[in-house]
């Protein structure tokens, strides 16, 4: 099932509003400082066409968390460098085989989650959108009407088979009350 352009940006609109918002919240959280306005729209529109392009089919969660821990890294070097001066020295972020534990693990924590968290919302539109169009192709193709039970005739004979009144050999005759032992 592909998704047509609305379903598109739909999808890609909710990408990068969780990117994006989590790559600030983290810059706010870190070090009290916020990107400037102009590398939010740069941040967000960067992630937003490239998920655009990638939101054609559903994704699986390993997917998902790939493109969520790349974002984040731009995210991360984009924020990082566009930091917005209120009184506090923006905090210098070194990137290097050095980085701070804290800071790799809070991203690898946060991708984690949020990928998880994507990842079950993506197979809840996908469903729905597979039972909707299934219900859907329901409603506009007629059903054929069911055919009527077939019911067997009885065969008319000339005369009944006669009883031999004999017994099967092989029969267990449980007719009457049940028999109580005696003591």
């Amino acid at each position: 099932m592909r998704a047509r352009l609305p379903l598109r940006l739909a999808r890609a609109a909710a990408f990068s509003v969780v990117c994006v918002g989590l790559g600030v919240f983290a810059h706010r959280f870190a070090g009290g400082t916020g990107p400037t306005p102009g590398a939010l729209a740069i941040g967000g529109a960067a992630v937003m066409a490239v998920s655009a392009a990638l939101a054609g089919r559903e994704r699986s969660r390993a997917t998902i968390t790939g493109l969520l821990a790349a974002a984040q890294l731009f995210l991360h070097l984009l924020l990082g460098r566009a930091a917005l001066p209120d009184g506090l020295p923006a905090p210098q972020h070194t990137h290097r085989l050095g980085v701070d534990v804290g800071m790799v693990a809070a991203h690898l924590v946060a991708t984690l989650v949020t990928g998880w968290w994507l990842a079950r919302g993506e197979t809840a539109v996908w469903s729905l959108l597979r039972r909707l169009g299934a219900s859907a192709l329901r409603l506009l193709t007629p059903a054929a009407a069911p055919a009527p039970p077939r019911v067997p005739l009885p065969r008319l004979s000339a005369a009944p088979a006669p009883l031999t009144g004999r017994v099967l050999k092989h029969t267990l005759v449980r007719r009457g009350p049940p028999v109580l032992p005696a003591f």
